[in-house]
């Protein structure tokens, strides 16, 4: 007999496996290991997502996990964003990812005024100027454009936000390095990373790996989930199909709302006796409780409010959780909280989210 089990258990589950509920996240690099990395296209968003996670928080923490232990790692990686990740994992991600080669396409080079010669040489020469060196954009322009020998290369690296350089990210060839002068610079994660592995993971090794950490956090799930949220919803459909099907002994499909949906099997207990949650949490934008889960999921954000949530230009708001679903979203009001509910929450525990969110800002 198949598994049935509510949204409301699902996201009450999710909100605790991702130490939202009991704020009881051990360090920077294991909350965002849990989370499978943390967007952080907007840095105060990124250490505002951990440290409501955080049983002790820190505003130093992720800065030395990144430039000092270098335990976390800044990357362009999950749907092309920036994301904080667990260094020692930055290679799977790397991997997976790197079964779409989309710089490869024709209309993604038209589209970014380069040649396919053009794109093979900046992929080529880009290691090469970052072994050993941490660069600021302008100097890695430069050094690319000086080892190629290919002047119109400069306007190609200086337009956009990155985008010639988001396909060094994928292929493990570049990540953020130590801010300098208040400047951000790149290196090579091989020179740069003390756990960065001898031998690259293969494709499918590292696919079921990321897919076993998307279920641990943000499932159950389907294939067509794990795509949007790693890929953006254009993965290769034989690859997604490879690492569930060697995933396969690992999962149990249950029912949810009518729909089959894959849970990893070690979690069933759990999920099953998971009781809907009737807490309020506040969240920052772009936070991965949102972040891994369906647009479309009337569950968690009602169609009436979507587009309070998910804004143009990709951005998503900071919202207010209540019983596991987004009853408002909020901005931050020089130090404060201004709230924009969208249904009744009760006020003391809105208060008590409220004032802790009002704490963590003013650290």
């Amino acid at each position: 007999m198949k598994i049935s089990l509510t949204w409301p258990q699902i996201l009450a589950w999710r909100l605790r496996r991702q130490f939202v509920a009991g704020a009881d996240g051990p360090g920077v690099v294991e909350i965002a290991r849990r989370l499978c990395g943390v967007q952080t296209q907007v840095p105060s968003s990124a250490r505002l997502a951990v440290a409501v996670r955080s049983a002790d928080p820190d505003p130093g923490a992720v800065d030395r996990a990144l430039w000092h232990d270098r335990t976390l790692t800044k990357t362009w990686i999950m749907r092309g964003t920036l994301h904080l990740l667990p260094a020692e994992e930055l290679a799977d991600y790397c991997a997976a990812l790197g079964t779409l080669r989309f710089w490869e396409k024709g209309s993604w080079q038209r589209g970014h005024g380069v040649t396919t010669a053009e794109i093979e040489a900046i992929i080529e020469a880009v290691p090469k100027v970052l072994e050993g060196a941490c660069l600021t954009r302008e100097e890695l322009v430069e050094a690319v454009v000086e080892v190629t020998g290919d002047a119109h290369l400069r306007q190609a690296l200086t337009s956009g936000w990155g985008a010639l350089l988001k396909p060094l990210s994928r292929l493990g060839e570049l990540c953020y390095g130590p801010p300098r002068d208040g400047r951000v610079t790149f290196t090579a994660p091989r020179g740069w990373l003390p756990s960065w592995p001898g031998m690259p993971p293969t494709a499918a090794e590292a696919g079921v790996r990321v897919a076993r950490a998307f279920l641990g956090a943000h499932g159950p799930a389907t294939p067509e989930m794990l795509d949007t949220w790693l890929f953006g919803g254009v993965a290769r459909k034989a690859v997604l199909r490879g690492w569930f099907r060697d995933l396969a002994g690992e999962l149990t499909e249950v029912e949810v709302a009518g729909r089959p949906l894959l849970a990893l099997t070690e979690h069933l207990d759990d999920l099953t006796a998971q009781p809907p949650s009737d807490a309020v949490h506040l969240l920052p934008g772009f936070d991965q409780f949102i972040l891994g889960a369906p647009r479309g999921l009337e569950a968690l954000i009602p169609a009436g409010v979507k587009a309070k949530v998910s804004r143009a230009a990709g951005w998503i708001s900071p919202v207010v959780v209540h019983e596991g679903r987004v009853a408002g979203v909020w901005e931050p009001e020089g130090g404060t909280v201004a709230l924009d509910l969208f249904e009744p929450v009760p006020a003391d525990l809105l208060a008590i989210a409220v004032q802790r969110m009002e704490t963590l800002l003013a650290a």
